[in-house]
């Protein structure tokens, strides 16, 4: 065991290489791709001359931009299962190494699931993991290459490559195919072409160590290198740079290039990192060399942090609560092949929610994401994917251990981090004929000491895995209370009971599903039924649609009013927890699965506070009001445009913000002044009861914190016509420009009355020109939906032609649309 941890601990070194190339001469190769879904016979397909029309144009190959991922629609698509198989890509390069016999690189900052690397015919590199950054050297073949006469005559200079990625199922990899997420393919993190001369920065690895007072700290920079050149000494210059970017220290020395070097320095008074004030100091490194200059940069920061035992989380010796959420690397159109661009609108989204610490779900992620929670300040759980399926073979347990070390090795210097996962659900058997506890009990102990030789400062973490709850420092039961299992009141003494049972207790993963646009007058109807005192825990069969007893994940209405309502209570309740270290919701995003084909959006797990596009349901707004200090005000049902009941009857409005107090004004007039009480539930307190009667009703809402007064307002329509079983459907066009429409299904009565509760499943097709807005896994872009309140909501593009949208739903006529109308008034 000790040599084969001592090989890991040189791994790590020589992997993590990919993290200091940010600064180097690094260029994106984001244009100039085409993919071929499928498999080929091997890389000279890819790369022989065709003639049109001739037998070898098939297959056919498309343009596309990196990243690219397989499964960009296919992830959502409701009629079919996602690909899961080989795809290739190929391109020719323009290399010019700027070094005298430097090394030319290509950087996969991440690809799915496992590639192999070819230039012309040569096969330079592979990867199995789809989730950690790898390098592949093509130096050598580059070379090679530009000997042959087909570098000059045929691709002209430049130099093919060919990849191919593959996501089929398989076993002996990690994550199984049973977990709750997509398995994605294809090039879906940024590609990278690098120079590096011959010597040059392989890693660079900070550690730091702030004494209780904050006043002192020790920094200790270790860097590595390649020296591919045998250069015999080198110069090395450190800048160490705070905040504003001034130089606290500044080191320049000769160094031996074959041995690992390390510089301790002690820094007075630290600015300090966490999530009110996110302090980044810069290491800047140097090396100079008669190969070449190499440089590189790592941002660092200063802070410490405790679990206190069966008590609460502190940084920097101030209480904490941790008000997490969860993140997957999907999105509508894309897949997982989020751009920089798109990954810093969804962290800032979060910031701007209150969040202050995220659990990255269920693998090692883009570096984007690590830097920006360094820059904004969240603090992270990151884990590598042992995700269900039980224990594999030697193959199996050596990837992990591998995407262990990488995972440690590539984000070691980010002071966001605070815990290493080792896995999640480990506990759910499936994929092979045995389950053997005591195994997967041997090779979680072996990950955590593993965990903490490779990195003794940081805690492991676990969750819902029970027989392995005593080995990691940090764990996580499975508690669904309102969900899978009993009522959200029973929340915090089931918190309370398992905090009792280890040392350091975290929650992560609490929610409920919602239909984005679906809104209920009596969400918690069924909870008469629901059972207490039985457990709150996830079990076999909760998340199916049939079986077992009574609970909201199968009878529940899936509406945005019950799960405001869920974390409403769940939020107030953990103001009331002092010994909480703080919990992670799940997760921040709806996102694509496959074990969910008959959820309301098929195939998406629809437990997010955003839609797949960002779309922001009604619960942001509750997470707002808890966790933020930015006033803000927001009254529920901005989707809602029709509400119903009696004639008479009192409704509640209801109010969610961080403020003192909010008055309501109906129609006008004010309904009074509420005051804010985070445990007067619901809403704070910040809820009025109203009569209603047939009509239109202008709600808005004027609060005040201190001296600053924010407003919010909407229209909703009260309906009192009460409607029997919906026999019928309409549908029109609601919004039109330049060339897109969006058209609005909704199913009535036998009276023509719109069936405000019917959650009939609603199908659209489209015969013409056009081409519907499909297959992005939310309530407006499927094609394939369960009404929200009676109605559907899709848009589509016309291509400057006519098309007829056909609308469907089991047992109920057929209607059409003519797309080429003008649209009618709402």
């Amino acid at each position: 065991m000790r040599k084969k941890i001592s090989a890991l601990l040189f791994v790590t070194f020589t992997i993590a290489s990919i993290g200091v190339y940010s600064q180097r001469h690094s260029t994106r190769l984001n244009s100039g791709w085409e993919y071929m879904k499928g498999d080929l016979g091997g890389a000279w397909e890819a790369v022989r001359s065709v003639g049109r029309g001739s037998p070898e144009s098939v297959p056919q190959w498309k343009p596309v931009t990196l990243p690219h991922c397989f499964n960009a629609y296919d992830a959502v698509d409701p009629d079919q299962p996602y690909y899961q198989g080989p795809g290739w890509y190929r391109s020719r390069l323009p290399i010019n190494n700027p070094f005298f016999n430097g090394r030319t690189l290509l950087h996969f900052e991440g690809a799915g699931q496992k590639t192999d690397v070819y230039v012309y015919l040569t096969k330079v590199g592979s990867h199995v993991g789809g989730y950690d950054e790898w390098t592949v050297d093509i130096t050598e073949a580059v070379e090679q290459f530009k000997e042959t006469d087909l570098f000059k005559t045929k691709f002209n200079g430049t130099v093919p490559i060919t990849i191919r990625c593959d996501n089929s199922r398989d076993l002996e990899m990690i994550p199984s195919s049973l977990s709750d997420f997509n398995l994605y393919g294809g090039i879906y993190r940024y590609l990278n072409l690098e120079y590096v001369p011959s010597l040059s920065i392989a890693n660079v690895l900070a550690s730091q160590r702030v004494e209780e007072d904050g006043s002192n700290a020790i920094l200790n920079i270790q860097a590595a290198f390649v020296n591919a050149g045998s250069v015999s000494s080198a110069q090395l210059e450190i800048f160490l740079k705070d905040e504003k970017g001034n130089v606290v220290d500044h080191l320049e020395t000769q160094i031996d290039p074959s041995q690992k070097f390390q510089w301790k320095k002690e820094i007075r008074k630290p600015a300090l990192w966490s999530p009110s004030k996110p302090a980044l100091y810069t290491i800047a490194m140097r090396l100079h060399s008669n190969a070449g200059n190499d440089e590189c940069e790592q941002k660092i920061g200063f802070r410490w942090f405790e679990f206190k035992d069966q008590g609460p989380f502190y940084l920097n010796d101030e209480r904490l609560l941790l008000r997490g959420t969860h993140r997957h690397e999907d999105h509508s159109g894309v897949g997982a092949a989020m751009t920089e661009n798109l990954m810093r609108k969804e962290m800032i989204m979060m910031k701007e929610m209150g969040v202050n610490f995220i659990r990255l779900g269920h693998y090692q992620q883009s570096r984007i994401i690590l830097d920006l929670c360094d820059s904004l300040g969240i603090l992270v759980w990151e884990e590598i994917p042992w995700c269900r399926g039980g224990l594999g073979g030697d193959k199996y347990k050596e990837q992990a251990r591998r995407m262990l070390a990488n995972m440690i090795g590539q984000h070691y210097n980010h002071p966001s981090v605070i815990i290493w996962g080792l896995g999640n659900e480990n506990d759910w058997p499936g994929d092979f004929p045995e389950f053997n506890k005591e195994r997967i009990r041997a090779f979680m102990q072996e990950l955590n000491d593993l965990s903490h030789i490779l990195d003794p400062s940081r805690k492991t973490a676990i969750r819902r895995c029970d027989f392995c709850k005593d080995i990691v420092d940090v764990y996580s039961p499975s508690i669904w209370a309102g969900w899978y299992r009993g009522r959200y009141t029973e929340y915090k003494d089931e918190s309370e009971r398992w905090a009792k049972k280890v040392d350091h207790f975290i929650h992560a993963e609490w929610g409920g599903d919602s239909q984005a646009r679906r809104h209920s007058e009596e969400p918690e109807n069924i909870m008469v039924h629901v059972k207490t005192g039985n457990g709150v825990d996830e079990r076999s069969g909760d998340a199916a649609m049939q079986g077992g007893e009574a609970r909201f994940s199968r009878d529940g209405d899936w509406s945005e009013t019950y799960v405001c309502d869920l974390i409403d209570w769940y939020l107030k309740e953990q103001e009331t927890m002092p010994w909480l270290t703080g919990t992670a919701y799940w997760p921040f995003k709806d996102f694509s699965t496959p074990g969910r084909p008959d959820n309301p959006v098929p195939y998406v797990n629809q437990k997010g506070v955003v839609e797949r596009d960002f779309a922001k349901k009604e619960s942001y707004y509750v997470f707002q009001s808890y966790w933020t200090e930015k006033p803000m005000v927001h009254i529920y049902g901005h989707t809602w445009p029709t509400r119903w009941g009696a004639s008479g009857e009192m409704k509640m409005v209801k109010v969610y913000s961080n403020a003192d107090e909010a008055e309501l004004f109906v129609n006008g007039k004010s309904a009074g002044v509420r005051k804010r009480n985070s445990q007067d539930f619901p809403a704070a307190g910040l809820r009025w009861m109203i009569p209603m009667t047939e009509g239109k009703y202008h709600l808005r809402v004027v609060a005040r914190k201190g001296k600053v007064k924010t407003e919010d307002e909407i229209t909703q329509f009260y309906q009192t016509a009460k409607w029997s079983k919906p026999v019928q459907l309409t549908v029109q066009k609601i919004y039109e420009k330049d060339d897109t429409v969006t058209v609005e299904a909704r199913l009535l009565d036998e009276a023509n009355i719109n069936c405000l509760d019917a959650r009939n499943w609603i199908h659209f097709s489209l015969t013409g020109d056009g081409k519907l807005i499909d297959d992005l896994g939310t309530s407006s872009g499927s094609r394939k939906v369960q009404a929200y309140n009676g109605r559907a909501i899709i848009s589509a593009k016309k291509n400057n032609g006519q098309s007829i949208l056909a609308i469907q739903s089991p047992g109920i006529p057929t209607v059409f649309l003519d797309l080429d109308r003008k649209p009618e008034t709402p």
